[in-house]
Formats: structure tokens, sequence, C-alpha cells
């Protein structure tokens, strides 16, 4: 038996909430990590995603940012909202939760822009509250995954174009920085790892037909723990979302891993039995 874990920045899950649930129905992950819900709590969608087969945890904030964890037949157990060491910081971006024996740090990074400037400077500082928090995280020894749109496209070969984002907060220097000292820490990028040699986004914007021309950038991430990268047996991205009318300018990533032997058995779903690894084109 295997296990789906997803992210998706939904993009305004009241305007959205079509799509999601027709993603579900169709890939139903065990557990999927929602960003940008733009939603406060008491708007959640809570009775719609029961109606789906899943419960959920969730910190939202009115018109902006927000995060979700849901989890297919079982309720998630939140063990964090929000990182340490921002008690000022008002914004929903970091939401933790147990599901399914996993750790699941669901989380919304700043994009930064416009750079140089204040919102680029809010960006870097929780970079870094996220990278001393994962420390303490991997070191645990526990399966960790740290899922969710990360805003850094991590090398050139993450976009379509460099050139013509060079200046974009996603991809300078620092934010990259940032991201590789995350990775050295012994996380593993299980979208890289399943495709180390093929273009494959994760993001395209509305903008001068991005979509149809396959201009993207890979910016949602899903990083395993030690214990879970020995798990992993695929990875790839739901494509198909991201065409569908209304779309959210983001598709979900997924990461499958080998249950571990005594788990609880569960009935298969349709992911694991029809999965078709996505290539990038």
């Amino acid at each position: 038996m295997t296990l789906t874990l997803a992210t998706f920045n939904i993009n305004g899950i009241r305007a959205r909430l079509p799509n999601l649930l027709a993603w579900l129905e169709r890939e139903a992950p065990d557990i999927a990590c929602l960003q940008e819900l733009k939603a406060n709590d008491e708007a959640f969608p809570i009775e719609a995603i029961r109606e789906a087969g899943y419960e959920a945890v969730w910190h939202g904030q009115r018109a902006w940012n927000g995060v979700a964890i849901l989890s297919k037949g079982e309720a998630p157990h939140e063990r964090r909202r929000g990182l340490p060491g921002g008690a000022e910081d008002t914004h929903s971006r970091y939401l933790e939760a147990e599901a399914h024996g996993l750790i699941v740090g669901c989380l919304y990074l700043p994009n930064g822009n416009p750079q140089p400037g204040p919102k680029f400077d809010y960006k870097l500082a929780w970079f870094d509250r996220l990278n001393r928090y994962a420390k303490r995280l991997i070191k645990s020894d526990e399966p960790v995954v740290l899922a969710g749109d990360f805003n850094v496209v991590p090398t050139d070969e993450d976009i379509y174009n460099p050139a013509s984002w060079r200046h974009d907060a996603l991809l300078q220097p620092e934010t990259r920085e940032r991201y590789r000292k995350l990775l050295a820490q012994g996380w593993t990028d299980a979208l890289r790892a399943c495709f180390p040699e093929e273009r494959i986004y994760t993001f395209w914007d509305y903008f001068r037909q991005h979509w149809p021309r396959n201009a993207g950038l890979r910016i949602d991430h899903l990083l395993l723990s030690r214990v879970l990268a020995e798990r992993m047996t695929d990875a790839g991205v739901d494509r198909w979302v991201r065409g569908e009318s209304k779309a959210s300018d983001h598709a979900p990533a997924w990461v499958q891993l080998r249950e571990e032997a005594g788990s609880k058995p569960r009935t298969a779903t349709r992911r694991t039995s029809t999965r078709r690894r996505t290539k990038a084109r």
C-alpha cells in the first residue's frame, strides 16, 4: 500500500471550491495541503470538504494568505500554527498537523515582491525562521513533510526563461541560498529527486499565454525528512487541474510513499491503482 500527499495553492478556496472538489474526487490524495485560502476561519467550506470524505484543520485570513491540511478518512491533529519567533507576525502562513502517521508542515512562504524593499526583507526573515524551525524537525528523525508554495525557483532549470524573471524576488540569490541551506539540513526535494534532469513546473501565471505555451515555474515543493525519503516511490504534478475552467495559477504537486509495515490498513485510492508519472512537456 502507498500513501499520497499533495500540495495545492488554491488561490481562493471559495472561488475555486468546485475545482478543489473535482481534484479531490479524481485524484483522492490521502493528505492535501492547501495555500492561499483567502478566507477567514469562519468562511472555510468544511462541510463541503467533509462531504468529499476529508477532515481538515485550517488557519485562515480574510482576503490574503491562509493554509489548510486535509486528511482523507481521519481527522488531522493540529500541532502548531505559525512559526516560532513571530509573535508580531499576523500572516497565516504555517500550519502543522499529524495525519496518517506523518508530521505535515503546510506553508505559504512570502512572495517578496517588489524587491528590494520591506516585502523582500520580510520574505527573507520568514525564510530564516522556517530554516531554524526545520532544523529542529529534521533532527527529530520523525517522518516529516514540509509542503507548500515556497515562492522560490531553486535553479534556472526550474523556470521556462530565467532572464525574463531575473529581477523577481523568487529568483534572487538570497532567496535561492536560503532554499539551498534548507535542503542541506537533509531534506529531499521530492519532485527534483524523481525528475533529476527534466523541466517540471507547478505554476503558470495568467499573463502572456503562459499556460498554453507551458511557460512555467517550479515553486511548489514537497520536502521529505530522511526517513520519509527512503519510503518515496513516485512524485509528480496534476497538470490537468491548471487547464480547467477558472483554474488556480498553480497545479497540485504530489508525492507517493510506501506505508510502514504494521500501519492501519486503508482502502486503495484511485491514485494508487491508476497513477502514471507526469512528465514535463
